[in-house]
């Protein structure tokens, strides 16, 4: 059963599940830093390419299910018109101000 965006634990999380959920492309980058980071499965990419492909032109879709370490952790049913949908884990590091500054996601 999955978890209610507005009941995921971190807010700097919640917001990025929202913005990707409501395909909102500037609440997504307002969320980041300027030197933001990810991996997908193990393997650095290039964050805005990424973004646009697997997220904003794909529909890319959020199902939490699970959350760990303070609500930086996720395990959800993440879906988009490219790949279907699979079960995937999520980790977040959040600066002080809020923002995040990486994120590392792949299949679970």
């Amino acid at each position: 059963m999955p978890i209610q965006t507005d009941r995921l634990s971190d807010p700097a999380v919640r917001a990025f599940v929202a913005a990707v959920n409501a395909h909102d492309e500037e609440a997504f980058r307002g969320l980041l830093t300027p030197d933001a980071t990810m991996a997908d499965d193990g393997s650095d990419r290039d964050l805005a390419e990424w973004a646009d492909r697997e997220i904003f032109s794909s529909r890319g879709h959020m199902d939490v299910t699970k959350e760990s370490d303070g609500g930086r952790a996720l395990l959800a049913d993440y879906r988009n018109d490219t790949w279907g949908e699979m079960r995937t884990r999520w980790s977040f590091t959040v600066e002080e101000d809020g923002r995040i500054s990486r994120f590392e996601t792949g299949q679970a």
